[in-house]
C-alpha cells in the first residue's frame, strides 16, 4: 500500500503545551508491557491452531492422499537437508554459553521470557553498561527542538504507509513557512478520522490537548499530544480499553456476527466530533449505523443513536445551539437531531447520492452543507422542512467536481468561503453571496494526489491557510491569501492588503517524494486562477 493522509485536523494556538514531555518508561510499565506482548503471543497461538485443525479437517480421499503423499515428500526433503546441515549444528549456531545455561536451568526461552532478569535504573548513571553519561547540554538542545511557540499551529495527519498506520503532529510555523513532523503514533488500524479535543479524559473541568482517532477498528483512541513518543494512548472508548489498565486482562475476540448496541461501537469509526461548547461530549459515527455521545468525564457511551439506516460517515454539531447534532449517511438522508431527546422525530433531508461530508455554517445558524459522491454541494436552510427525504429542496446545489466531493471547509472568520476537495485532485475556492450564489475564485492542484481532507485553519491570524492531504501521503499548507482572486473576492470581508500581480502563491509543504509530483506541483502553480461562474442550480428559480 502506497503512503496516503486519510485525515487532517488543526490544533488551534495557545493550546499545546510550550515544552511537551517524554513518555515516562519505568518498571510498571515494563510490566505491563510484557503482559500485553504476552496475550498477543497467546491470540497468534490460538489462531495457528485454529488454522491447523481447519487443514486436519477430513475431505475426499484423493484430495487427502495427494495431502498425504505431499506431507511424506516434504519430510523426506527435509531429513536429507537434516542430514547435511547435521555437522554444523546450525539450530544452535547463534547460542552463546549463558543462553545454554539459562536453558539447562529451566528458564522460560520464550520471546519475553526473560524480561524480568532486565535490570531498570531510574537514573542512566546508576547503569553500569552505560558508559556515555547524558549531558546536559544535549538535554536542553533536546527540550529547545521540542519547544512549542505561542504563534505556532498543530496540524494533525493520520497516515498509512505500507500498511503501518500512524498519527502525525505537525508544527506549522506561518511566520517562517515552515512544517514540520514533531511526533507521531503508531496505531492499531488504518485511521479513517481524527479530531483534536480540548477536554482531558476520565477528568472533570481539567483542559487538555488531545486527538481524537477513529480507525477501522471499532475502539477510539484519546492521544495526548502533549506526550512524546507514546507507547498507547491515554484512553480508549469502546469495548477493548486494555491498553489503558495498569494490568490488562485478557483480550475477548470480537464477534463478526456482533449486532450493534448502547455501550460501544462494533464497527469502523467514520466520523468525530468534538462539542466545543460542552468540551466533555464527543460524537462518534461508524459503520455499524449508530451515532454515539460519550462524556469524556467518564470516558463511556452516554447515548446512542439509530436514525440511519446504512452506515454514518459524516457530523458536525449546530455552531450555537449545543444539543443539535447533524449526521450523514449512505443511506442518503441528512438528520438534525436534538442529543437531549433521541427517540423524538428528526427531520430528514435526502440527496441524490452516498453523503460524503456534512457542516453547519458558522456565520448562519440556519444554514447547512452537504457535499456527496457525484460532486455535488447541497445549501440547505432549517427553514424549510421537507415533509419527506424525496420533497428535500435546497437553497442551491453545486456541480463543484465531476468525482466524489471528498471534503470541503467552511471559513469560520471569513463569512462565505467555502473550499471544496475532491477524488479529481483538485481543491477549489468558492465565495457564497445571498444574491448571487456561489461562485468560482479559484482552482489547484496541489499535488497531494486524490484530496481526502482540506481545512481551514481555526485562528483569525491564519484564518485564508488552508490544510490540504491526499493518496500521495502530502500534507501541504496554502496561504489563498496570496492567491489574487481571494484578495479581489473577499478584500471587502476580511483584513487582506491590496491585490497585486506580483504575489507569489504561498505553498508550505514537505517537499514531494518524485519528479512526478515535482512535474505535478509545477503544472499546479502554474494552473489558471481567477473568479467565474460555477454550475450551480438556484432552487428559488423553480
Amino acid at each position: 500500500m502506497a503512503s496516503m493522509i486519510t485525515a487532517t485536523a488543526w490544533v488551534p494556538r495557545g493550546h499545546a503545551a510550550a515544552y511537551p514531555t517524554k513518555y515516562e518508561f519505568d518498571e510498571e510499565e515494563y510490566a505491563r508491557i510484557s503482559k500485553l506482548a504476552k496475550m498477543e503471543l497467546e491470540d497468534a497461538q490460538e489462531d495457528l491452531e485454529e488454522a491447523r485443525a481447519a487443514l486436519e479437517q477430513p475431505g475426499d480421499g484423493k484430495a487427502s492422499a495427494t495431502k498425504a503423499k505431499k506431507e511424506e515428500k516434504d519430510e523426506d526433503d527435509q531429513l536429507d537437508e537434516d542430514d547435511d546441515l547435521k555437522e554444523y549444528d546450525m539450530e544452535h549456531y547463534d547460542d552463546d554459553e549463558e543462553e545454554e545455561a539459562g536453558s539447562q536451568d529451566g528458564e522460560d526461552g520464550g520471546l519475553f521470557g526473560n524480561i524480568k532478569s532486565l535490570a531498570y535504573h531510574a537514573d542512566n548513571k546508576d547503569d553500569p553498561y552505560i558508559t556515555l553519561q547524558e549531558n546536559e547540554a544535549s538535554d536542553d538542545e533536546e527540550r529547545e527542538e521540542l519547544q512549542i511557540m505561542p504563534t505556532d499551529n498543530m496540524v494533525l495527519a493520520a497516515r498509512v504507509e505500507d500498511e503501518v498506520a500512524h498519527l502525525e503532529v505537525y508544527i506549522y510555523e506561518d511566520n517562517h513557512d515552515n512544517l514540520y513532523v514533531h511526533h507521531d503514533a503508531m496505531l492499531p488500524a488504518i485511521p479513517l478520522c481524527v479530531e483534536w479535543l480540548s477536554a482531558r479524559p476520565n477528568e472533570t473541568g481539567g483542559r487538555g490537548n488531545f486527538a481524537a482517532v477513529g480507525t477501522m477498528d471499532p475502539d477510539i483512541e484519546l492521544w495526548d499530544l502533549d506526550v512524546v513518543d507514546s507507547m498507547y494512548p491515554t484512553t480508549v472508548l469502546g469495548q477493548s480499553s486494555q491498553p489503558t489498565l495498569p494490568m490488562p486482562e485478557k483480550k475477548k475476540k470480537k464477534s463478526k456476527s456482533t449486532k450493534a448496541n448502547d455501550a460501544y461501537h462494533v464497527d469502523a469509526i467514520l466520523s468525530l466530533a468534538a462539542n466545543r461548547q460542552h468540551s466533555n461530549l464527543l460524537a462518534s459515527a461508524s459503520a455499524d449505523k449508530t451515532v454515539k455521545l460519550w462524556d469524556l468525564n467518564t470516558c463511556t457511551a452516554a447515548q446512542s443513536y439509530s436514525h440511519h439506516t446504512d452506515k454514518v460517515c459524516a457530523l458536525s454539531w449546530h455552531p450555537t445551539q449545543a444539543s443539535v447534532l447533524l449526521s450523514g449517511s449512505y443511506d442518503r438522508t441528512v438528520v438534525a437531531a436534538d442529543m437531549r431527546a433521541p427517540e423524538a422525530k428528526v427531520p430528514r433531508w435526502g440527496v441524490e447520492s452516498d453523503v460524503e461530508q456534512v457542516k453547519w455554517d458558522p456565520t448562519n445558524e440556519h444554514i447547512f452543507y452537504v457535499s456527496t459522491e457525484n460532486g455535488i454541494l447541497h445549501c440547505y436552510d432549517t427553514r424549510q422542512l421537507p415533509a419527506t427525504p424525496e420533497d428535500s429542496k435546497p437553497t442551491w446545489r453545486l456541480q463543484a467536481h465531476e468525482k466524489s466531493l471528498s471534503s470541503f471547509s467552511v471559513n469560520p472568520v471569513v463569512p462565505g468561503m467555502i473550499a471544496t476537495g475532491s477524488t479529481d485532485r483538485t481543491v477549489k475556492l468558492w465565495s457564497i453571496t445571498d444574491d448571487a450564489g456561489p461562485s468560482l475564485v479559484a482552482s489547484r492542484d496541489l499535488g497531494v494526489g486524490k484530496v481526502f481532507s482540506a481545512n481551514f485553519a481555526p485562528d483569525k491570524e491564519v484564518a485564508f491557510r488552508l490544510a490540504v492531504a491526499g493518496s500521495k501521503g502530502a500534507v501541504q499548507v496554502w496561504d489563498t491569501s496570496t492567491n489574487r482572486a481571494v484578495r479581489e473576492n473577499f478584500a471587502t470581508r476580511a483584513r487582506l492588503p491590496a491585490a497585486d500581480a506580483d504575489v507569489k502563491e504561498r505553498l508550505v509543504g514537505l517537499e514531494l517524494d518524485n519528479e512526478e509530483e515535482e512535474e505535478e506541483q509545477e503544472a499546479a502553480e502554474a494552473a489558471q486562477s481567477g473568479a467565474g461562474a460555477g454550475d450551480w442550480e438556484s432552487m428559488d428559480e423553480d
